[in-house]
């Protein structure tokens, strides 16, 4: 628990003033641009430029204080402290803060007079179908550019991707490289509106849900039996923003299929569409390449050099503990005095051994499963062990397992905390809601122990790269 500790006006000032770019490579954490803005490799759905960022999953937005509460889970007071140090001095790059700059207007780039590379690029380079490509082109939704370098010296030629909105009126742009050279270029142009990047809108109720513009064509090249009668969306990203919007103006779509990419970020972003969307309660179905994404199958069909898929990490390892967690719960022999028992092994949680730790949540995971079943026997509910095991199991989600483990550490407090509120005659729900949280406890503490064995993983794959280049 944090304790009080006094901060001026000015040092606030100060902390809030932080480069957050700065402060997150110090940190290791990976940035990927994303035009005039920082993109965090992690999460996708962040932004960053100066000391201000922006969550477009969520809306949420600040500067560095309140985003050290967000995104490393930490107090108000242990944020600021890592931002400055001993003195209340800035001990990273202060952002160049200026006035917010008036928006611009949307404008696509010049065309070109023909579009004689872009159509090589994509059918040669990308390997997507030739009349595909002419759909979209002759619908002015894909041309090739013709732009000035700044200093009016060099050409440049891009394809451009148009979003349109319901009325035919282009409102978004992607541009995409089409050099084979050197490192691809890919962003939106500027004063872009999100919930209209680009689209195809079918008659038929499935709507197809992709990264970027040539996944959705390279989909489409691999299905191409009467596809016009479906609807495509590309994010170009991977903001929620025009899935949802076309949805909400296009009423006959009601059953959408996420088709993102297989990589760490692509895993992630669909299980959290699944979850929005099936909290809207809209049919939703995965659907996920066999190669990194739908451009790395179409090449695959054709028997050309891929990149394969990327597995997300928490997965094996939630398997592993699962089964460690599951093994545990026969070594208790009785759930009484469990309020006692769940203290004294959280309280063994407060070392700093990491070993000692994992252990420890193990434990303490089990025997809150078994608590849980406890309080669903007294009500008569048929929740077997089994049932709750799966629930732990099937309920993690890499997706919400960002928080730093003493912010996880945290909700587990709470948890037991909430428990020991509830005193004399309880009512069922209210036995309910202590079963969920025994359940809870369960979920924390799997997290936890997945992020710290992930963080051992990692220490130890850098030790071995260390010594390999010795």
């Amino acid at each position: 628990m944090s304790t009080y500790i006094h901060f001026t006006e000015e040092q606030k000032k100060k902390a809030n003033s932080v480069d957050l770019v700065d402060f997150l490579e110090r940190q290791g954490e990976k940035l990927l641009r994303s035009g005039r803005d920082k993109r965090l490799a992690s999460d996708r759905s962040i932004t960053i430029r100066g000391n201000r960022w922006y969550d477009h999953e969520t809306g949420e937005g600040g500067l560095a204080i309140d985003f050290l509460q967000n995104f490393y889970g930490l107090s108000f007071p242990d944020a600021v402290t890592k931002l400055l140090d001993e003195q209340g001095e800035i001990i990273y790059k202060t952002a160049d803060v200026k006035e917010q700059e008036e928006r611009k207007p949307f404008v696509l780039p010049r065309k070109h007079s023909d579009m004689r590379r872009v159509f090589a690029y994509m059918t040669k380079q990308r390997c997507i179908n030739r009349d595909i490509v002419s759909f979209f082109a002759r619908n002015k939704m894909l041309y090739e550019s013709s732009e000035l370098s700044k200093d009016k010296t060099k050409e440049y030629h891009n394809a451009v991707f148009v979003g349109l909105d319901e009325n035919g009126t282009p409102r978004h742009g992607h541009k995409q490289g089409i050099y084979t050279r050197g490192r691809s270029f890919k962003g939106n142009i500027e004063s872009s509106d999100p919930c209209y990047s680009f689209n195809y809108i079918g008659k038929g109720n499935k709507l197809y849900v992709f990264e970027a513009p040539i996944d959705m064509l390279s989909f489409i090249t691999i299905y191409q039996r009467d596809w016009q009668s479906h609807s495509y969306i590309s994010l170009c990203g991977v903001s929620e923003q025009a899935m949802l919007k076309m949805i909400e103006i296009n009423p006959h779509l009601n059953h959408v299929i996420l088709c993102l990419d297989y990589d760490i970020a692509g895993i992630e972003t669909t299980e959290k569409f699944y979850d929005i969307l099936i909290d809207r309660k809209i049919r939703c179905d995965k659907l996920m390449p066999k190669y990194k994404d739908w451009n790395e199958d179409l090449k695959a069909s054709l028997n050309l050099p891929v990149i394969p898929r990327e597995e997300h990490p928490h997965y094996p390892l939630r398997d592993k503990v699962c089964s460690e967690i599951y093994s545990l719960t026969s070594e208790f022999k009785s759930t009484d005095d469990s309020l006692s028992k769940l203290n004294k092994l959280f309280h063994r949680c407060k070392t700093n051994n990491m070993e000692q730790i994992v252990e420890t949540l193990k434990q303490l995971s089990a025997f809150s499963l078994l608590l849980a079943e406890r309080e669903y026997k007294q009500m008569e509910i048929s929740q077997g062990i089994d049932a709750i095991q799966n629930r732990l199991y099937y309920g993690f989600k890499a997706h919400e397992n960002r928080s730093r483990l003493n912010n996880r550490l945290d909700m587990i407090g709470q948890e037991i905390l909430k428990i020991s509120r509830y005193e004399g005659i309880i009512s069922e729900d209210e036995k309910i809601n202590i079963a969920k949280a025994y359940e809870s406890i369960a979920q924390h503490s799997l997290k936890a122990i997945i992020l710290i064995e992930l963080q051992e993983l990692k220490q130890e794959q850098k030790q071995i790269k260390e010594m390999a280049m010795q």
